[in-house]
């Protein structure tokens, strides 16, 4: 009741033209139940751009990475909406049904409740790792008329090609007899579901489709997935920039707040 109360007045602060909006906590329907969602505005404004940012594999929408990126956006006048998938953080599902399909389509009804949003003028999307695979799948299915820009951190289109050769965050499996499910960091099964899905994912072949601006940061020392992979979205994208960071992890642990700031910028020159 809270949540939805919350989600009233946020509403209402808009729908009345008073601008009062800075954090809320929402519940939005996904593929695999509730997502639990944070929609952070800038204050003072009645009128905004707003990001779609999707968190990685077995993250959270409150990750230092980002948080700091809906700061970062704020403080340049964008909204900005992050939430965790099925299966992670406080979002219903259970984690060994999740796969990047389904993700897909929860970023697509997140993408659905924020193009509602009273006061928001263009919508982009954000993501780090798996979530920058959903995202660039996203802005390739829905094109450059709903997706205004694009920003992939260390973009994890490595997964594809972990799938087939069995290989899962330093796990081995039988990729041609998959199992039931493959348990890693003990406390997470990832279903069967998933690596079948993975193995045949177009991540690519649908992200080209997005003509709009693409920007992708990646550090140079990533051992989960190497800067290659955002060296070939680069390939594909004729409208992008990639920035690579020396001497950065997979969670850009050396400088979150940094590493925010660039995604930031580049969405503010897209969206002034």
């Amino acid at each position: 009741m809270l949540k939805k109360f919350l989600a009233f007045i946020f509403s209402t602060c808009f729908i009345f033209g008073t601008a009062c909006a800075q954090s809320q906590n929402i519940e939005i329907d996904g593929d695999h139940g509730k997502l639990s969602a944070m929609i952070q505005t800038p204050d003072g404004k009645k009128n905004f751009p707003l990001v779609i940012i999707c968190h990685g594999f077995t993250g959270e929408k409150n990750s230092d990475l980002l948080k700091n990126l809906s700061d970062e956006l704020e403080s340049r006048g964008i909204a900005s909406l992050r939430f965790d998938f099925n299966g992670h953080g406080e979002s219903e599902g259970n984690f060994q049904d999740m796969t990047v399909l389904n993700e897909i389509e929860d970023a697509k009804k997140i993408y659905d409740y924020a193009a509602k949003i009273p006061g928001v003028t263009s919508i982009s999307i954000a993501g780090h790792s798996q979530g920058g695979v959903v995202a660039s799948m996203v802005a390739g299915e829905l094109g450059a008329k709903k997706i205004k820009s694009l920003a992939l951190m260390a973009p994890a289109a490595v997964l594809r090609d972990d799938a087939i050769r069995g290989i899962l965050q330093g796990t081995n499996y039988d990729s041609i007899n998959v199992p039931e499910y493959v348990e890693i960091f003990g406390n997470h099964k990832v279903g069967r579901n998933y690596i079948l899905t993975a193995q045949k994912l177009p991540i690519y072949e649908t992200a080209k489709k997005f003509i709009g601006p693409a920007f992708m940061i990646h550090g140079t020392t990533d051992i989960i997935v190497p800067y290659t992979y955002s060296l070939r979205y680069q390939e594909i994208y004729k409208n992008s920039e990639l920035k690579l960071l020396d001497c950065f992890d997979h969670g850009f642990s050396q400088d979150t707040k940094r590493t925010a700031k660039f995604v930031a910028d580049f969405f503010a020159k897209q969206l002034k």
